[in-house]
């Protein structure tokens, strides 16, 4: 029985990391799409949502079948617990990117309209936490969490920048609003996914130690 789970848990982490792959590349398009003007990226984004969400079913399928199978304890079954989150956050953070790819389209069909430096390095940033955050659950890394964790409050600094700056813009260009709103909604769900990959590293902190880091009082 044991092999078996220990098979059962090889096969659910593989197809986690599928749809983590998913994502990061949905999220990748949506983020050139905005800033390359590439309309066709965006559509590939919408496409390939439909494949992230039936990815998505069929992992929790999966984790459904070896709670009823194997009836794991301790750490196999923080594993699958910690799955079933993940997937779920994972699932959001494709929702995501593909409104970016919507803002994106949206922008790219209009006269264009600078994306602001503080844009790029906040999506570099979130790219960067989205890929840390599933390092982190498949090699169970404590620090690499932990790490995704700390990173998140320079996203938070960043689009708080961000609202200021296309505040300005707004005042300035009062003719381009409807483009800065488009930018500033990126900002948001740049953050959103930033938000996303850190509940992700609570999560893989949780399955590696037990420890319940949200909504801590510091």
């Amino acid at each position: 029985m044991a092999i078996h789970l220990l098979r059962d848990l090889e096969n659910l982490k593989r197809e986690l990391l599928t749809v983590g792959s998913l994502v990061e590349d949905a999220t990748n398009k949506a983020i050139l799409a905005l800033v390359d003007r590439r309309p066709e990226l965006a559509e590939e984004v919408r496409v390939g949502d439909r494949v992230v969400d039936k990815q998505e079913v069929h992992v929790e399928d999966v984790c459904l079948k070896i709670l009823a199978l194997h009836q794991p304890v301790a750490t196999d079954l923080r594993f699958v617990v910690a799955v079933l989150k993940v997937n779920n956050d994972l699932e959001r953070v494709g929702d995501l990117a593909g409104n970016i790819a919507s803002r994106a389209r949206d922008l790219a069909s209009g006269e264009p309209v600078p994306v602001p430096a503080e844009i790029n390095e906040m999506s570099t940033r979130v790219r960067a936490m989205l890929c840390d955050c599933l390092n982190a659950l498949v090699g169970a890394d404590l620090d690499l969490a932990r790490k995704v964790l700390s990173d998140d409050e320079a996203v938070d600094t960043l689009h708080l920048a961000i609202f200021g700056l296309i505040e300005a813009r707004m005042r300035a260009e009062p003719e381009r609003i409807g483009a800065w709103i488009q930018l500033l909604s990126v900002s948001r769900y740049l953050e959103r996914i930033a938000d996303l990959a850190t509940n992700i590293a609570e999560d893989v902190i949780f399955m590696v130690q037990g420890e319940l880091v949200r909504h801590q009082i510091w």
